[in-house]
């Protein structure tokens, strides 16, 4: 079973519990009806634009969880994240509260055992790394999608979570969406007849980005969160804003992920292998082409279309030709289905639908079907957070298991790494292994940097 290298990671100068401790007494509005021995006990890792904006605001309202701590490699949002907290059960509360911890090392927040819990909301370099090493210290996890950087680190962080007993969650939350959750039941009730072909609206990124080296600022610890990848000069359109929150240079760099095709592709894909009943295999072909930046420092796919082929004969295209969202033609007719105008975060790409319209099709009998008691019922859960909360009180399985999420996560790369050969590659979905294609294989898994190593 794969681990995470615990040799040699660095030391920063916050110390493994920088600020204060908790209070002696905990007020009973935030505990709720829920007795400290019963609590789930938090650690935030990475308090960036998508933990403040989504992660963290979405676990805060319930009273069988608490935010006890923070962490991150910039010390200012470690700063800002414990205020973010702190800020919050003081409203709730009406009292002054001061009971975050912050921490600099995710390492050292893991070795706390009052921590029961934590949510994954860096880079996505980092999430399978940190998923691993977290259920090896024995805690529950909310991971931020998509679930790794490579499809080897996929399968390794689903391995080690299933041998673990652990639960881990992935913020895959359209499955949490009862639109998705519904046009997924049509769909494999047979609403538009066999099904056919799957279109995928997505979006490409744009070229762009500032190649001005600059000194490291002193707050961040810059060495780790380049991590496993390449040690490359600093410069803020690499990383993240010195200031606010907005949206982060890292999602446009392929040293750091693989742009839309994983940052939004993992949520679609994922919704619509709910609805082809693909959930734990993937394509057995895969080809398209896509436009690559020539400028600039960020190089991740701008405009694109991929195709892929499933053993069951459906065709899935990818594309930002089409609205973003999902939709599922079937010899009947036709399933559209998509967030609407919800935006998660500010950036997220909703434009291209000109209104609110969420679940659509070709005839409106279809999306007014009632679901009988003996047909196909798919897991119900009203939010993603909370459903990765009630899972770690009962032991059952969450709503977006790790598997799932590995499967589209893995699918969005082969997708990508079709745009990059710009061939049919031929995938064996058991074996997780192209089929006679040495060069396609390489790009499975990359190099570690020590270390940062997955052994």
């Amino acid at each position: 079973m794969s681990a995470v290298s615990r040799r040699g990671f660095i030391k920063t100068s916050l110390g493994a519990a920088a600020a204060v401790g908790f209070p002696t007494i905990i007020p009973s509005a935030v505990l709720g009806q829920f007795a400290p021995s019963k609590r789930i006990n938090i650690g935030a890792i990475g308090v960036g634009r998508i933990s403040r904006g989504h992660d963290m605001p979405s676990i805060l309202p319930y009273d069988k969880a608490k935010i006890m701590a923070v962490c991150d490699l910039d010390a200012n949002r470690v700063v800002d994240g414990k205020k973010f907290v702190n800020d919050y059960y003081a409203a709730k509360t009406g009292k002054p509260y001061d009971g975050v911890v912050g921490y600099a090392n995710y390492r050292d927040l893991l070795a706390n055992k009052d921590i029961d819990a934590v949510v994954v909301s860096t880079p996505d370099h980092w999430h399978a790394l940190i998923g691993i090493d977290a259920v090896h210290a024995g805690k529950d996890v909310y991971l931020q999608k998509p679930a790794s950087l490579t499809i080897a680190e996929g399968r390794a962080l689903s391995d080690a979570v299933q041998a673990s007993g652990r639960i881990l969650q992935i913020g895959s939350q359209q499955r949490s969406t009862v639109q998705f959750r519904y046009a997924a039941e049509l769909v494999r009730n047979g609403r538009i007849g066999n099904l056919k072909r799957v279109e995928v609206g997505l979006p490409g990124d744009p070229a762009g980005g500032d190649k001005t080296l600059m000194p490291v600022p002193a707050s961040f610890n810059y060495d780790m969160w380049l991590g496993e990848t390449p040690n490359v000069p600093y410069t803020v359109d690499r990383v993240h804003p010195q200031k606010g929150y907005d949206r982060p240079g890292w999602l446009r760099l392929r040293q750091f992920g693989a742009g839309m095709i994983t940052g939004w592709g993992a949520h679609h894909v994922d919704s619509a292998h709910w609805g082809m009943n693909t959930e734990f295999t993937g394509p057995i072909e895969i080809w398209g082409t896509a436009e690559f930046p020539d400028h600039g420092l960020w190089d991740v796919h701008g405009a694109f279309k991929t195709e892929a082929l499933y053993a069951n004969g459906v065709r899935m295209s990818i594309s930002g030709d089409y609205p973003n969202g999902i939709k599922f033609e079937g010899a009947k007719g036709w399933i559209f289905v998509s967030r609407g105008n919800e935006q998660v975060t500010k950036s997220d790409p909703v434009a291209k639908l000109n209104d609110n319209t969420a679940l659509a099709a070709s005839n409106p009998k279809i999306i007014k079907s009632v679901i009988g008691p003996d047909e196909i019922h798919l897991y119900e859960s009203k939010e993603q957070h909370g459903n990765w909360l009630d899972c770690i009180l009962t032991r059952q399985t969450p709503i977006s298991p790790v598997e799932t999420g590995h499967r589209a996560c893995s699918t969005c790369l082969l997708h990508d790494i079709a745009m990059v050969t710009e061939r049919k590659l031929h995938w064996d979905p058991v074996m997780e292994r192209f089929v006679k294609d040495d060069e396609a294989n390489a790009m499975l898994s990359r190099p570690h940097r020590a270390p940062y190593l997955l052994t």
